[in-house]
């Protein structure tokens, strides 16, 4: 609901606020008073036109600024965050004399459109159709719906309906054009065929890079080594290594511990460091002997390199990847060959969902059409207390013929997740005259009269909060004011209604 205006600089209001109650609100005063340049800014505040006449004389700029109170539910998804707890929701226009309009909701600027998809739901005028949601003919099937309590129903129905969208989507990718499908065919298996003819293993890039570190190093490897080894057991050419002088040292200082006792630790000493040396001598020996040098061995792990990073640069970052597309591209060929069998199978399924739709669209239909009886009798009982004895009320329920549509009574209608019916209200407000669509008839001094009667039967259905009946009185008795002015007070139940 319409919590707190603020009105500032416009037509002749300089500056006012207004706190509203959530029930009944009502605005007298004479003619001239200023009672329609509230609703003006309204109207304004909820994606009017924006005129530069509408500023008041002498200042630069007007703005109008409402909070509401609504819940996050009754906004459209992608807004329901601009909604904050309890703090609501602020709504703000602004004018200026340069011809500049902005609109805010909770002060970030959007854009216009915006501003009036929010504002439908939000408030309807009635004498202004722009905000009027009941000349919305998309919205008079939900109306019905809301109103037979048949959204259960509804629900179900466009359950199915999805299932239905999600395989014909399946079934429309599986009958591609059977030259792109050849293509696809000889692609995966060419890709296929390539993978595993490389024979990856997991890992193997990193074996051939310190493989091929230690091919291109070989000889300088074996021959350092060997100096290593030769620097420790000593060379050919009768050179001694560490190994025969830690000899000649063990032998010294065993032959002075005859002498002294005391060099015993040092004698024990160098026995263990002969022992650690031999180790390593031998260990080095082991490695210049592992060292498989072959000239033509580089080239080849070269070779396998270059052919892995092909592979990395078509199918994946690593060698697992690779061999995962290789597994994803043998389903994917799989599910190809096994085309035909899934296409009779989604056809199957197909034509027993489109079934299954027709008869609860059928049913659904059959429903609002009952619904729609009691619905005009409501509406038509309605109006002969509001003076308008002789006029009568129908929603027109239409089929669309469609080639892919559902088969109902031998026609092929169009269906979406609400049915197949499309729903127009319509009215006809002087006897002898046909029923004509609502929103195109609705105007001049019947239209709040009738607006309130559709408002009374619906009030369960209608969710927009605030009602604003601008003038409804004119024209009416004081017995027809009487009948007026309980009704509106029936909608303060579920509405905010301001008169």
């Amino acid at each position: 609901m319409l919590s707190h205006l603020t009105i500032s600089n416009f037509a002749i209001i300089d500056r006012l606020e207004l706190d509203l109650a959530p029930g009944f609100n009502v605005f007298t005063g004479e003619t001239g008073a200023g009672k329609s340049i509230i609703i003006d800014a309204v109207s304004l505040l909820l994606g009017g036109k924006a005129d530069t006449d509408l500023i008041r004389s002498g200042a630069e700029k007007a703005t109008v600024e409402g909070l509401f109170a609504i819940k996050p539910e009754a906004l459209p998804e992608a807004l329901r965050e601009e909604v904050g707890g309890d703090e609501g929701l602020i709504l703000s226009r602004e004018i200026s004399r340069s011809g500049r309009a902005l609109a805010r909701l909770n002060g970030r600027i959007i854009p216009l459109s915006m501003l009036k998809e929010v504002g439908q739901r939000l408030v309807d005028i009635h004498n202004q159709g722009e905000h009027l949601s009941l000349l919305r003919v998309k919205e008079h099937l939900d109306f019905l719906d809301r109103y037979a309590a048949l959204y259960p129903q509804r629900e179900r129905l466009a359950e199915e309906v999805g299932k239905l969208h999600g395989l014909r989507r399946e079934l429309e990718k599986l009958l591609v054009d059977e030259r792109e499908l050849a293509r696809q065919v000889d692609r995966l298996t060419q890709q296929i065929k390539e993978i595993q003819a490389s024979k990856l293993r997991p890992g193997e890039d990193e074996e051939l890079k310190k493989e091929h570190t230690i091919q291109a190093n070989a000889q300088r490897l074996i021959a350092e080594a060997n100096a290593a080894y030769e620097a420790l057991y000593g060379n050919s050419e009768g050179e001694k290594g560490s190994l025969d002088l830690l000899a000649d040292v063990k032998r010294i200082l065993a032959g002075l511990e005859k002498i002294d006792t005391q060099l015993g630790k040092e004698r024990e000493a160098a026995e263990e460091i002969q022992a650690r040396l031999t180790d390593l001598a031998r260990a080095i020996r082991e490695y210049r002997d592992r060292i498989d040098y072959r000239p033509g061995r580089l080239a080849e792990i070269e070779e396998r390199m270059d052919l892995i990073y092909n592979l990395k640069r078509k199918y994946g970052e690593s060698i697992e990847q690779i061999l995962a597309f290789a597994e994803n591209a043998e389903r994917e060929l799989q599910g190809i060959s096994h085309r035909t069998e899934r296409i009779a199978q989604l056809q199957a399924e197909e034509k027993e969902l489109l079934s299954r739709i027709g008869e609860m669209a059928r049913q659904l239909s059959r429903a609002r059409k009952e619904a729609v009886a009691r619905l005009s009798s409501a509406i038509e009982e309605e109006l002969k207390g509001l003076q308008m004895e002789k006029a009568r009320f129908s929603a027109e329920i239409k089929h669309q013929p469609a080639e892919d549509g559902i088969e109902i009574d031998d026609q092929r209608l169009a269906f979406d997740a609400t049915g197949i019916d499309l729903v127009e209200f319509m009215v006809s407000p002087n006897p002898g005259e046909p029923t004509k669509p609502l929103a195109k008839i609705a105007s001049g001094g019947e239209t709040s009269r009738l607006m309130l009667a559709l408002k009374t039967v619906l009030v369960s259905a209608d969710r927009t909060p605030s009602l604003i009946f601008d003038e409804i009185d004119a024209g009416l008795g004081a017995r027809a004011g009487e009948i007026v002015g309980h009704k509106l007070w029936s909608l303060t139940s579920s509405h905010q209604v301001l008169c």
